[in-house]
């Protein structure tokens, strides 16, 4: 056998061989061909009712969905004024508080500038004086004491000068 027939041989196999995989695809292709369109049929009766009522089903809802949508739409703009409103109401009360506040310490800080003021002028006008005249009345009293104390010495008798009470004093 020369190397040509060999050749030929050989290529003739493979031709063969190459015949038997595309008979073994096509039939495969023809299977699952056939598989696919037992599923295709099975999806049209089971899933395309389902798919046609739940169509019914939206076109019913939809004009109701609308409305719920356009309800909410309103609730919200009404929502947002309504708490633009109250806000707005929450700093005009609060800067009140804020006004009314500064003014109270104002109010408490002249009303403790003038206690301060008067207290000033009441030590300044009423103690000051008392102390003064008590000092002039312990004066006297003492120069009296003195004085009296004198005169018993001359008589004889002697008598202890008496100290002046402290906490008889006013002040």
């Amino acid at each position: 056998m020369d190397k040509m027939s060999l050749f030929v041989a050989l290529t003739g196999f493979a031709i063969l061989l190459q015949a038997g995989v595309l008979l073994a695809m096509y039939l495969a292709m023809r299977k699952s061909s056939q598989r696919m369109e037992e599923l295709a049929a099975d999806v049209k009766t089971k899933v395309m009712p389902t798919v046609v009522e739940a169509q019914a089903m939206m076109s019913t809802l939809r004009p109701k969905i609308e409305t719920i949508v356009e309800n909410l739409s309103e609730t919200t703009t009404t929502l947002r004024s309504e708490v633009r409103r109250v806000d707005a109401t929450v700093n005009d009360a609060i800067d009140r508080a804020r006004l009314q506040i500064i003014r109270a310490d104002e109010l408490l800080s002249r009303t403790l500038d003038r206690v301060e003021q008067t207290s000033e002028i009441v030590h300044k006008t009423v103690i000051s004086p008392v102390k003064q005249l008590s000092g002039l009345l312990q004066g006297i009293t003492t120069g009296l004491e003195f004085l009296f104390s004198g005169r018993n010495r001359r008589n004889g008798s002697r008598e202890e000068r008496r100290p002046v009470p402290q906490d008889e004093m006013f002040i």
